[in-house]
């Protein structure tokens, strides 16, 4: 695992999104993208990580209006992040620590440059796994 780099495995097109924007056009955003996650903003500055799963838990559960609930109102504000030339092994460790399964990565200046998953973890560096199959399967209808 440790010949790998986080940059030989992260995901390079982040798709970032306004604070102001709501809770269905990024569900929307990330159904037609076909990710889990996107990258939240407030202005030039980084506000944060929302997933699909923050959508549920945060919004959908507590039955908050999709249309009128904006997603930085629900992101996750700590983001975990990594440097890009560290080791796969590294970043799988980084999330077991903090109990995450995404990562930000960036760069030695601290600029973003992907992210890296859980699922990106297991499909190059373990294949055959469960993680991995489901991870490269197409989502369902």
């Amino acid at each position: 695992m440790t010949d790998y780099r986080v940059s030989d495995v992260m995901t390079k097109q982040v798709v970032y999104l306004s604070a102001e924007t709501t809770l269905d056009e990024a569900a929307r955003v990330m159904q037609e993208a076909d990710i889990g996650d996107v990258v939240v903003t407030d202005g030039a500055s980084l506000a944060g990580m929302l997933t699909d799963r923050d959508i549920v838990v945060r919004a959908v559960a507590e039955r908050s209006d999709p249309a009128s609930t904006t997603i930085g109102s629900i992101v996750t504000r700590e983001v975990v992040m990594i440097e890009q030339h560290a080791t796969a092994g590294e970043a799988a460790s980084l999330m077991r620590e903090r109990g995450v399964r995404r990562i930000l990565v960036c760069d030695n200046e601290r600029k973003l440059v992907g992210i890296v998953s859980l699922g990106d973890l297991a499909m190059q560096l373990d294949p055959n796994s469960a993680l991995s199959d489901i991870s490269e399967q197409a989502p369902t209808r």
